[in-house]
């Protein structure tokens, strides 16, 4: 099976003044398409920065990282927007809605980006929307939302334009237990159909649904834990 993400060696260095921070030591990985992968570990451990390198927001300080056959070190800044927005979809701890446009508008915004015809947005957001269960609240502001509400928009924000994979980042961070769950119970319907799903996540029980859990500690890979597939 041809990988749809391979890092290999990936380092981040952040330097202020005489000081080095090393975020990320010689991580290598390599991720399948249809993959349901859980990141976890303490704060401060390199999980987050792993995710933007993921994201491509931001970059390493060496070593490569391929996705769907792309290198992405050759990238420009332009570029690399461009493959974001085609192949990448980002679910943010704080949601990032915006709060003067409606669940509907939010959700179109990667299709605008993109040029799409109007009609093609139309029926991609309210496809998207109703496989989240809120295809309801189209005309809503975000304001007008439960936590558990605007994180189910987010996802279907972030997996609107069809990407090849979805990341994200401590989805349960900002909810009740209930909601919590709900939106986990959203995330494993989506992988089960065709989905890949890279998820950091501080909670050891959510973690554990997904299908590989990867352990991060000091910016290293501690321990990596693989279901066998019935």
């Amino acid at each position: 099976m041809t990988a749809l993400v391979t890092i290999y060696n990936i380092n981040k260095v952040y330097s202020k003044g005489q000081v080095k921070t090393h975020a990320l030591h010689n991580i290598s990985l390599s991720i399948n398409k249809g993959e349901f992968i859980s990141i976890s570990g303490p704060s401060g451990c390199g999980k987050s920065t792993l995710l933007s390198i993921l994201g491509l927001l931001d970059t390493p300080t060496n070593g490569s990282y391929q996705l769907a056959n792309i290198d992405t070190h050759q990238l420009k800044v332009d570029q690399r927007s461009q493959v974001r927005n085609k192949h990448i979809g980002y679910v943010f701890q704080s949601f990032n809605l915006i709060d003067s446009l409606t669940v509907f508008e939010n959700v179109a915004l990667p299709l605008e980006h993109r040029g799409m015809p109007h009609a093609d947005i139309k029926a991609a957001v309210e496809k998207q929307l109703s496989a989240v269960n809120m295809d309801g609240r189209l005309a809503h502001k975000p304001s007008q939302l439960s936590g558990g509400q605007q994180q189910r928009v987010a996802i279907a924000r972030a997996l609107v334009g069809n990407p090849d994979l979805l990341l994200v980042d401590e989805p349960t961070g900002n909810l009740d237990s209930q909601n919590g769950d709900a939106v986990m119970q959203l995330l494993k319907t989506l992988n089960e159909n065709g989905a890949t799903v890279i998820m950091v996540t501080h909670d050891e029980r959510y973690s554990q649904m997904a299908r590989r859990q990867i352990r991060l500690f000091d910016g290293k890979i501690l321990v990596e834990h693989k279901e066998a597939v019935a």
